[in-house]
């Protein structure tokens, strides 16, 4: 039976790659306690693209299958500290086997960018017990890593497709005003994602899916796949022009 433990959970509108660098701004009471309760303890939380058909207590539910994220630094952002700015890194992914809910309920009309709505949460957090954690948990299995190898066929071919959707995308994006993209272009855009390689990895195909993506949901079949084959087949599909 495989391990599983106890990690924080972060829901964002992103998905976040293993060996992918991830900086954040910290804002939110509950997510300023995540940290908080991260430094204190091995600086790792989970990572997960937010599910828009479900809610937890109200706040925004995570995806099943996460990345764990490494904090490496974290500063205040102003003097007040109402502020953090973190820097992490992405390792294993996970799939979440149980959700913990937070002890608080997101409020009626709670603002996350107001002032207003940190004081609220904030004092029903201090009504509850400030040792109650306000961010959502998951009891998570990590996901043993892709270790076969990218064949340089394969990544051609995945190069191939990127341009093609890149060149069609310009050409409709305004059909009043049609712009085209010239392949050499494109040629320096990989050069300046380090994406031009004979000795292509995975790291290498997360990185050209991120850059053919219109929204993070079209990545997340990206980061569930098990094998160099599934990884290959969604890539092909995120990037075939439909």
């Amino acid at each position: 039976m495989a391990e599983t433990k106890i990690i924080p959970i972060f829901p964002l509108d992103l998905v976040l790659f293993p060996r992918q660098e991830l900086p954040l701004r910290v804002f939110e009471p509950r997510y300023k306690q995540l940290v908080d309760d991260c430094m204190l303890g091995d600086g790792q939380f989970g990572v997960c693209l937010i599910d828009e058909h479900n809610s937890v207590n109200g706040w925004n539910s995570p995806h099943m299958v996460g990345t764990i994220a490494k904090i490496s630094k974290c500063q205040d952002v102003e003097l007040d500290g109402l502020q953090l700015h973190i820097e992490t890194m992405g390792r294993n992914s996970f799939k979440i086997k149980k959700i913990i809910p937070p002890v608080i309920s997101q409020p009626t009309n709670y603002d996350p960018f107001s002032v207003e709505g940190h004081h609220e949460v904030s004092k029903i957090h201090e009504e509850i017990g400030t040792q109650e954690k306000m961010y959502i948990q998951a009891e998570v299995e990590l996901i043993p890593e892709i270790d076969e190898n990218v064949s340089l066929i394969q990544w051609k071919g995945l190069i191939e497709l990127w341009k093609k959707k890149i060149i069609h995308q310009a050409l409709t994006s305004d059909p009043s005003n049609p712009q085209t993209v010239d392949s050499h272009a494109l040629d320096h855009v990989l050069e300046q994602y380090y994406l031009n390689s004979d000795t292509p990895t995975i790291d290498y195909i997360y990185s050209l899916a991120a850059l053919g993506a219109k929204v993070p949901n079209e990545l997340q079949p990206l980061l569930e796949a098990d094998t160099i084959e599934v990884l290959i087949e969604k890539t092909k599909e995120l990037l075939t022009v439909k």
